[in-house]
């Protein structure tokens, strides 16, 4: 019987990337599975963005490699396997001329030609993200009157309506206050157990990280991958990557 091994989601190998003659990250190694709860977390400047816009082919390393589903990343074509919500993403304009419905629906443009119809199929990918991020009874809603934390499941909607296998959310906590953090967090691990998505967070607050993360990447330059964070993590590891006198904290689930 032939093995069949795992091919990871991401594999990044010896990855740097340098701006006028400095470090940026410096040769990171680490890779992604499929159905993993990754936590990526650091002080802001210690290059977690950049690490992300290189996984996506946003940013060109100096050097080092990174292959997605086994492909180069030019040879890689199924972006929309790949759910992205970027920085400041739920920061919209108040005066933004767009219902909840019509950002979700933007979600779908990845997998249709610019001239085809808006089928019976992407509608029922829309409603199916909308209701994963219980924002349904919104949809008719003008999305700059909504709360941030609306607003953040509102993105997230729309990077699931592309059916996506994995879901890349950079500093998804910005603008939301602590009772809509919860439950977001509760939400994307119901992605993660329910749906098999696999969920990668990027976040330079140690004091969000949620319980049921299966693995932590630190990053600051370099890379520290922790395979079983409630036991690793200690304040001596954040104080020593922070260069602060830092606290951890978990996000104890909340029983309603």
């Amino acid at each position: 019987m032939q093995l069949k091994f795992k091919v990871p989601i991401f594999d990044v190998k010896n990855l740097s990337f340098r701006v006028r003659g400095m470090d940026v990250l410096k040769n990171i190694s680490l890779e992604i599975f499929q159905g993993e709860y990754i936590a990526i977390i650091g002080p802001n400047g210690g290059g977690k963005t950049t690490l992300i816009r290189m996984l996506l082919g946003l940013e060109k390393p100096s050097s080092g490699e990174v292959r997605i589903y086994g492909k180069k990343l030019r040879s890689f074509k199924e972006w929309h396997k790949i759910g992205f919500v970027p920085q400041r993403a739920s920061l919209v304009d108040e005066n933004f001329p767009a219902t909840v419905e019509d950002i979700v629906k933007m979600g779908r443009v990845a997998n249709r030609g610019i001239f085809s119809r808006y089928s019976k199929k992407d509608a029922a990918f829309v409603d199916d993200a909308m209701q994963k991020m219980d924002i349904v009874d919104l949809k008719k809603k003008m999305v700059g009157t909504l709360s941030g934390g609306q607003r953040q499941r509102v993105m997230i909607a729309r990077a699931l309506a592309s059916s996506p296998e994995i879901l890349i959310l950079d500093e998804p906590n910005t603008g939301v206050d602590m009772v809509s953090q919860q439950r977001f967090y509760k939400l994307l691990s119901q992605l993660n157990k329910e749906e098999n998505i696999t969920i990668v967070f990027i976040t330079h607050d140690v004091g969000v990280i949620a319980d049921d993360i299966g693995r932590l990447f630190t990053i600051n330059q370099k890379a520290t991958i922790c395979n079983n964070p409630k036991e690793t993590l200690s304040c001596e590891d954040m104080t020593a990557l922070y260069g602060i006198e830092a606290h951890l904290l978990h996000n104890h689930k909340h029983e309603h």
